[in-house]
């Protein structure tokens, strides 16, 4: 049943105000409820209406009204439909939001490409959640401990650990306080074999638990969203002789394809803690064979909320390091600026 948008105002008044205090509802009350400025005399001539209708009902005499069965119906249904049109702009705007930044990356690419001559990447931002912030360990049934395991950006894993006894609440107390006062605030790297070797010693005849729950850690820690990396000019690396070889220049070319190696790049330069955001890579410091007689350069740039990407520039090692800097620097800023 479709209602006029005044009839649809008023049931949705007269229900909400029911559910509220249990009472009819009266013309009166139901001016001051509505944003439609009706007289009290309008209004009842609506309520006669909706109350012909089927949809309230009048519980005995000088009473207000209630909703009917039909009422609730019609009034759960709009309100239903409004929720999914509510989901589906949602849906939308992140959309659209997702598909304006992965253009914003790509215009950024190239206008690196074109303002330095050289080859330019920048890879798509990610939360990072690298570091430990709490581990609970909970008995489930005499052969289940469940590892509950909250990593920063509050990421949230369950693990399964199989144990060959039931352990009692002192010996799950021990093993909590071990585990968090010897892992919270850290990060995958800085959990060295030293640091896990101490742990199972104290940990004595339960060390496979300890085991099996930094496992689960590492592998929550390394579980990030999906890296994007967006390229442009990589034709500008044959502007170089140094590079211009025709296999130094195919291996660069490949390499920029695949982008693995660009990847283990930018997953250096996020974990960078130095504070700068600048990294240069020269030479030999590059992690593959092919790009040894390039530089990289690169920034981590920030869109709030634990969001981070790489910007960077490949090119010969003579390339204009201050002038990249430069430029790496002005489109962090103007990145941040454009997020606010």
């Amino acid at each position: 049943m479709e209602l006029q948008e005044r009839k649809m105002k008023i049931l949705q008044a007269i229900i909400r105000n029911y559910l509220e205090t249990g009472e009819p509802v009266g013309s009166r009350t139901i001016s001051k409820y509505t944003d439609l400025n009706l007289s009290s005399a309008t209004i009842r001539n609506e309520m006669a209406d909706l109350e012909e209708m089927g949809l309230i009902v009048q519980p005995h005499t000088s009473a207000g009204r209630i909703p009917t069965d039909a009422g609730y119906r019609i009034y759960v249904d709009d309100m239903l439909r409004e929720k999914e049109r509510e989901v589906e702009n949602m849906k939308n705007v992140l959309v659209e939001k997702q598909d304006k930044l992965e253009n914003l990356l790509k215009q950024v690419a190239k206008l690196l490409a074109v303002n330095t001559n050289y080859a330019s990447m920048i890879s798509s931002p990610v939360v990072q959640r690298n570091k430990i912030k709490f581990i609970q360990l909970s008995q489930v049934d005499p052969g289940h401990v469940l590892a509950v395991i909250v990593i920063e950006g509050n990421l949230v894993r369950n693990t399964m650990i199989a144990v060959e006894e039931e352990l009692n609440a002192e010996t799950l107390l021990k093993l909590n306080m071990l585990l968090n006062s010897n892992l919270n605030g850290l990060s995958i790297e800085q959990i060295n074999l030293g640091l896990i070797a101490a742990i199972k010693q104290q940990a004595g005849i339960h060390s496979g638990i300890i085991s099996q729950v930094i496992d689960s850690a590492a592998e929550a820690i390394r579980a990030d969203e999906d890296l994007e990396i967006y390229t442009s000019g990589a034709n500008n690396i044959f502007r170089y002789p140094e590079l211009a070889d025709q296999q130094k220049a195919s291996q660069i070319i490949n390499d920029f394809e695949e982008k693995q190696v660009l990847g283990s790049i930018v997953q250096e330069s996020l974990s960078d803690e130095s504070g700068t955001g600048i990294q240069v890579y020269i030479g030999n410091e590059m992690p593959t064979q092919g790009m040894q007689d390039c530089s990289v350069v690169t920034a981590t740039y920030e869109l709030g909320e634990g969001m981070k990407g790489t910007v960077g520039i490949i090119g010969p090692k003579r390339m204009d390091y201050d002038k990249v800097v430069g430029v790496l620097k002005n489109i962090m800023q103007q990145l941040d600026d454009l997020y606010k």
